[in-house]
C-alpha cells in the first residue's frame, strides 16, 4: 500500500515547459510529465503544461489532452512570449525541462519574465553535463544555470554537489522519475515471454542489450523473449524466439510487463558513470509486480536490494541462470518485495511531495512566500483564463 503523504501548505499556480506531455514516441519525458502533472493536481495546485508543437511528436500524440491540469501548445519562442507571458510572470513556479526546442532562449525569457521561483529540471541530466563540458549543449548553458531557485534532476548522489560547486546552482535537487500506481499494476495473465525489454534504441544500450536479451535468447531456444520500443535499425539481426513490438503506448505497459515472468532494465553509458540514475521502468516494472533484472550501476542499491528486490546480471549466463533456475517461490517474492519498496518510496505522489519541500526551502533562502494562493485562492481547477491552442 501507498504510503500517505500530508496535503501540501500551499496551494500554487505552477507552469511546466517540458519537451512533451502529448507524446511518449521515443522519449521518457511524456511518462514523467504525466505522472508529476497529475499528482501535482490531485494536490490541489493549478498546473498548465506549455508544449512546442513540433510535427515529430505532433505525428505521434497519444495523449493529445491530458484528462489532469491545463495543456496547450505553443509554436515558437516569440508565440511563447506573446500568449504567456503574463502567466509566466504570475506563477508561483515555472518549471523548464532539458531538450525544450531553443532552450536556450525559453530559459532567458522564463528567468526575465517570471515573477515567482524559477526551476529546472533536467531528466537527462549525465547527458546534460557532458554536453556542456563540451560546449554542445542546445537547450542550457552554465552561465545559465546560477540563474534558476532549484536545479531538479533526474540523478541524484555525488552528482549534486559538482552542479553546486562547478556550475553555480543555488540549490540542486533530486527529483527522480517515478510511477503511477493507478496506471500500473499487477495483472493476472500468462505469461507470454519468459524475459522482456521495454526501451527506445540507443547505440549505447544496444550492446548490453546484446548480452542480457539476445545471447540468452538464442542459447535457449525454447525460451520467449520480447523487445518493444521504436527507433530501432531495421538491419538489426535478431533472434528467431524474439519478438519484436515497434511501440507500446503507455496505457498498455502495464499489460505488457503483466506478460513477462522476467523484465529486463539496460542503463545508458552517461547514467552509469554518474550512477543514482534509475530509469522509469525500473519502478513501472516493480509497481506491476513483475521480477527486474537489471545491469549494476552505482547507486543501484539505494532504490532496490541486489538479490531481495532486484536481480543484477552482467553476462548471459547470469541471466540464463535467472530464467531458468530461480525458484518461481522466490521470482513471486522478489516481485512482491520490488513493489512494496515502490509504492512506499517512488509514486508520482512522492515527487510531488518532494517538490513542494524544495519549493518552501527556496522561499525561506528568498525570505517570501507565493502569490498565487495568497493572492485569490488557487482552485483544484484550471483556471479559465489560461487561453492557447489546445494540441490537436
Amino acid at each position: 500500500m501507498s504510503a500517505v503523504i500530508p496535503p501540501p501548505s500551499d496551494r500554487l499556480l505552477i507552469v511546466i515547459l517540458g519537451l512533451s506531455i502529448t507524446s511518449s514516441w521515443g522519449n521518457g519525458h511524456a511518462t514523467t510529465y504525466r505522472g508529476l502533472m497529475r499528482a501535482l493536481s490531485r494536490r490541489g495546485h493549478e498546473v498548465l503544461f506549455l508544449e512546442r508543437d513540433t510535427p515529430w511528436y505532433r505525428d505521434h500524440r497519444d495523449l493529445s489532452q491530458p484528462p489532469f491540469g491545463t495543456t496547450r501548445l505553443y509554436d515558437s519562442v516569440t508565440d511563447l512570449h506573446e500568449r504567456w507571458s503574463g502567466v509566466l510572470h504570475d506563477a508561483d513556479l515555472v518549471i523548464l525541462g532539458s531538450y525544450v526546442p531553443d532552450g536556450i532562449e525559453v530559459a532567458e525569457l522564463v528567468q526575465r519574465t517570471a515573477g515567482g521561483l524559477v526551476a529546472f529540471y533536467d531528466i537527462d541530466t549525465p547527458v546534460t553535463l557532458a554536453s556542456l563540458a563540451a560546449d554542445t549543449c542546445d537547450y542550457l548553458t552554465a552561465e545559465l544555470i546560477p540563474g534558476f531557485d532549484l536545479y531538479l534532476s533526474f540523478t541524484g548522489g555525488p552528482v549534486l554537489r559538482r552542479i553546486e560547486r562547478h556550475y553555480g546552482a543555488r540549490a540542486a535537487r533530486a527529483l527522480y522519475c517515478s510511477v503511477d500506481p493507478d496506471c500500473h499494476r499487477p495483472y493476472t495473465m500468462e505469461a507470454d515471454w519468459n524475459l522482456g525489454y521495454l526501451g527506445t534504441y540507443s547505440t549505447d544500450r544496444q550492446p548490453t542489450l546484446e548480452e542480457l536479451m539476445c545471447a540468452p535468447a538464442r542459447r535457449w531456444p525454447e525460451g520467449r523473449f520480447a523487445v518493444a520500443g521504436p527507433l530501432y535499425p531495421p538491419d538489426l539481426v535478431w533472434p528467431d524466439n524474439l519478438d519484436r513490438i515497434e511501440h507500446i503506448v503507455p496505457g498498455r505497459h502495464a499489460m505488457f510487463f503483466a506478460r513477462q515472468r522476467f523484465t529486463l532494465n539496460v542503463t545508458r553509458i552517461d547514467m552509469i558513470r554518474c550512477g543514482y540514475s534509475p530509469s522509469v521502468r525500473l519502478f513501472e516494472a516493480a509497481a506491476c509486480g513483475v521480477p527486474i533484472i537489471s545491469d549494476w550501476w552505482p547507486g543501484l542499491d539505494e532504490f532496490f536490494l541486489p538479490g531481495h528486490e532486484i536481480l543484477v546480471a552482467g553476462k548471459a549466463d547470469e541471466a540464463l541462470c535467472y530464467l531458468r533456475e530461480l525458484p518461481e517461490r522466490e521470482r513471486l517474492g522478489l516481485a512482491c518485495r520490488a513493489r512494496e519498496r515502490v509504492l512506499s518510496c517512488h509514486t508520482a505522489a512522492h515527487r510531488a511531495a518532494a517538490l513542494e519541500s524544495y519549493v518552501k526551502e527556496a522561499w525561506d533562502r528568498r525570505g517570501t512566500r507565493p502569490k498565487s494562493s495568497a493572492r485569490r485562492g488557487v482552485s483544484r481547477r484550471p483556471t479559465p483564463t489560461l487561453q492557447g491552442t489546445p494540441p490537436q
